[in-house]
């Protein structure tokens, strides 16, 4: 017995000392991911697109709001947002603190279930079931219109449901959006087609990367989609990887970069936030990612992530 409770006390503090560091130090360990991909047209100049999402903001998460604003300093020549930006119905101002310098950079957005409705408390074994199994729980509405007026007027254009093409650092970009595909709010039928030959870049935006979705993409020609929702798994284990995806997407893809098909490219921001209720990450820290797009013929080497905790850009470099 005096064994056995030895390991049960044992087994008890590693438990809480996991749940103390994911809790309180990894899920506001913000890291800055940058990521080379060949995607653009011969010829191209490199373009620097900065991949936000899912930043679940809450009024006070002050740190947060900090951080995200210094993602200004990268200079970043296109902004992605992949939505869930709000886990609060007050949480607009907060956003808009965020990610107010980067609102004068050119930008596009679309929204997550989390920008149209609140968090709400849940069991954690949910997110162990398959999606298909899950009854979908709305929490209150959000004030997501308030937020969007604000993201429009300073320039950033909404992509939802719609074909759009920019100018941007000297390229010509085709970019189409998708409404939330996790809350099968997806029409891709307004946005289906062959994409323009005579672009450098056609991109495509949505929150959560469903299998349904990225094939279509990829069906009509697109060069690049980024998505978020998954949070990279939120939980994942050293050796194995996420748990688990929340959507269709393989555990494989919950994180980063990879190919779908033999011609798109996909990356899939693990994201900055968490719900209110389920306030952990392990292995999987806090991440926004600056991407560098090159011609497809460019050699690309190995994928790097900034770990910053409060340092200055650059700080805590290491590659993975």
């Amino acid at each position: 017995m005096n064994t056995l409770g030895r390991i049960l006390l044992t087994g008890g503090a590693l438990g809480a000392a996991t749940f103390g560091y994911a809790a309180g130090i990894e899920r506001r360990h913000w890291t800055l991911r940058h990521v080379t991909l060949p995607v653009l047209a011969e010829g191209a100049p490199r373009l620097r697109v900065l991949h936000v999402s899912d930043l679940h903001m809450m009024p006070n998460q002050h740190s947060k709001q900090r951080w995200v604003a210094a993602l200004d300093e990268l200079e970043p020549d296109l902004v992605v947002n992949t939505g869930d930006n709000l886990a609060h119905p007050q949480a607009v101002p907060a956003a808009l603190r965020a990610l107010g310098p980067l609102l004068d950079r050119p930008g596009v957005f679309v929204f997550g279930s989390n920008d149209y409705y609140g968090p709400k408390p849940k069991n954690w074994a949910r997110y162990l079931m398959p999606s298909a199994k899950q009854k979908r729980i709305h929490g209150v509405p959000l004030p997501w219109r308030d937020l969007r007026a604000a993201m429009t007027e300073r320039g950033w254009v909404d992509v939802t449901h719609q074909r759009h093409g920019l100018d941007v650092a000297g390229l010509r970009l085709h970019v189409a959006g998708l409404d939330d595909p996790h809350l099968h709010r997806d029409k891709y039928s307004k946005i289906a087609g062959e994409v323009p030959s005579d672009t450098h870049l056609n991109l495509g935006v949505t929150h959560s990367p469903e299998p349904r979705v990225l094939d279509a993409f990829a069906d009509d020609g697109y060069d690049l989609v980024l998505a978020g929702h998954t949070h990279g798994g939120q939980l994942r284990l050293p050796g194995y990887g996420a748990l688990v995806t929340n959507c269709e997407l393989d555990r494989s893809r919950a994180r980063g970069a990879s190919t779908w098909g033999e011609h798109m490219r996909l990356h899939v921001s693990a994201g900055l936030g968490t719900s209110p209720y389920a306030p952990v990450r392990f292995a999987c820290p806090p991440e926004a990612t600056l991407l560098t797009l090159v011609p497809r013929s460019q050699e690309v080497g190995a994928t790097s992530m900034n770990t910053l905790g409060g340092a200055p850009f650059g700080a805590g470099s290491n590659v993975r």
